[in-house]
Formats: structure tokens, sequence, C-alpha cells
């Protein structure tokens, strides 16, 4: 039987509950706050590869967006990325993110200048290139893919962190911020399907992308997790 919109959500729940990644150990770690703080503060320079280089993903998909609607919810994505008036109090998500850092001890010019490792920058090259291929690829990669992983466990470690070391609400601010922003970019998937799939080429395009976004992403943490325990 071929796919439709229902039978292609439901595959992609599939991925993400078959990829478990709140069992990898370095996010098992973070969710359970029991990482030393060499190994958190490395963790926090590599993962920076997301937040601090957000331009290259959500705005390469407002560019390639199609439809005005559409554009207008990217570009709404976009304005909280570099504004935070939606979900963060008018601190931009780059600098919740140097929040954290510096509740660490890694100051700004640190983290701007960090040596990523290979698969962080794999990890960029690939993101950046899905963003502006086609709508529907950008889209599935970045919002089913991606966005789908973070909700729910964000909160978790925002207070161990706060609980082991001392961090204060303004330092945790990008991970409680993300609980809540990343689900909204998340609940997407119906109204992109019904709008921007129309055949079954598309709806297997839609699974190949999101499939390839869960292995890259697990590429970029089994590498961090790797100079992470190189730190410790």
């Amino acid at each position: 039987m071929g796919l439709d919109v229902d039978k292609t959500l439901a595959r992609i729940d599939e991925m993400h509950a078959a990829n478990k990644f709140w069992e990898q150990p370095m996010w098992q770690g973070l969710i359970q706050g029991t990482l030393p703080l060499p190994m958190l503060k490395e963790f926090a320079r590599q993962h920076g590869i997301i937040p601090l280089h957000n331009h290259n993903y959500h705005g390469r998909l407002y560019v390639h967006c199609p439809d005005p609607k559409w554009r207008e919810m990217i570009a709404e994505v976009v304005y909280e990325e570099g504004t935070g008036r939606l979900y963060a109090n008018g601190v931009a998500h780059n600098e919740l993110y140097y929040n954290f850092g510096e509740g660490l001890g890694i100051d700004r010019e640190e983290m701007k200048n960090v040596r990523y490792c290979p698969g962080a920058i794999a990890f960029k090259a690939y993101f950046s290139s899905m963003c502006e291929k086609t709508f529907l690829e950008g889209v599935s990669s970045h919002m089913l893919a991606g966005e789908a992983q973070g909700p729910g466990y964000f909160g978790s470690i925002a207070q161990h962190l706060k609980d082991k070391f001392g961090l204060n609400d303004e330092q945790v601010a990008f991970w409680t911020v993300h609980d809540v922003a990343d689900e909204d970019h998340s609940g997407i998937g119906r109204e992109l399907l019904d709008e921007f799939a129309h055949d079954e080429a598309d709806f297997q395009l839609v699974l190949k992308v999101v499939r390839e976004t869960i292995d890259m992403m697990n590429l970029l943490t089994a590498d961090t997790w790797r100079v992470m325990r190189e730190a410790a």
C-alpha cells in the first residue's frame, strides 16, 4: 500500500522511537545530571555548532520557501532565534547560549573560537545544505527530524544544571526556552505534508530526509561524546 500523510507521520514517529536518543550516553548524562564539569564544558563548546550557527539553517529555509504563508511562519522562527522576543524575553538565542557557557566558566570569545570536532563540522555542512534544498526537504530535515528530539527533556537538563553546578535561571534559559519553542516548531508535520507532499515520491523523500538527518545527528552526538571523554 502506498504512503499518505498518516502513514508517513507514523513512520517518522517509529524512527524517533527506535532512535531513543535519550538513551545515548551523552544525552543520558545531561538529562540525569551525571556529567562532570570538564565533560559538560566540552559538550557546551561542541553543541554550539547548532545555536551559534542557526542563521545558516533557519535563514536558508526562509530564503528558499516558495509560499508566502510558510515564509511568514519561518520568518517568525528566524525572528525568535535572532531576537528572543516571542519566547525569551527579548534575549536572542545565541545570547542565551553564551549565557549558558558563561555559567560553566566559558567566556564568549572561547565559545566563538571552538575547535569543532569532525562530527560537528560534518553536521553543519549537511544541515546547511539540506536547508537550502527544496522546501519540503529543508523543513523535513529541520522540523520533522531535528526539532522533534528536544522537547520534554530540556527542562530536566536545566534543573540539573541549577542543582549540581549552581547555574541561575538566566544561565539555563537556553534549555527552558527550547522546551517550549522547539515543541512549537515541530508541531507542523501534518500541515507540511498536506501542502507540500503530493505523491508517493514526495512521501518517500520525506522519510529519506528524516532518516538521514537522524543519522547525522547521531554522528554529531557520537563524535561530541568522544571529545567529551577525552576532556574528562
